[in-house]
């Protein structure tokens, strides 16, 4: 598969970004499915490292639950703001 079309890809990213609740969490390649590119998790990754629009980023982690590689301090602290257990570099499981 090649890449897909940035604005139609873009577009379809924002959408799925704008139906994020707050507190809750999914990983890139979970974005990129339900956008309707799945396998394009690091499009999604680079997509939101040069997006210039308010989109909530910081609900995106790796499928390992890492946190953004630059950004775990500020992505922690608009997690915990939200309830979610974030430390470390990455988000914490239990409550």
């Amino acid at each position: 598969m090649g890449s897909p079309d940035r604005s139609d890809f873009e577009a379809a990213v924002l959408a799925v970004l704008s139906d994020l609740k707050p507190g809750e969490v999914v990983s890139y390649g979970e974005v990129a499915a339900a956008a309707g590119f799945p396998g394009a998790a690091r499009a999604v990754g680079n997509l939101l490292r040069a997006c210039e629009q308010p989109v909530p980023w910081w609900r995106v982690v790796a499928a390992t639950g890492r946190l953004a590689p630059g950004k775990e301090c500020e992505q922690a602290a608009l997690l915990r703001a939200e309830g979610i257990r974030a430390g470390h570099g990455r988000v914490l499981a239990g409550p």
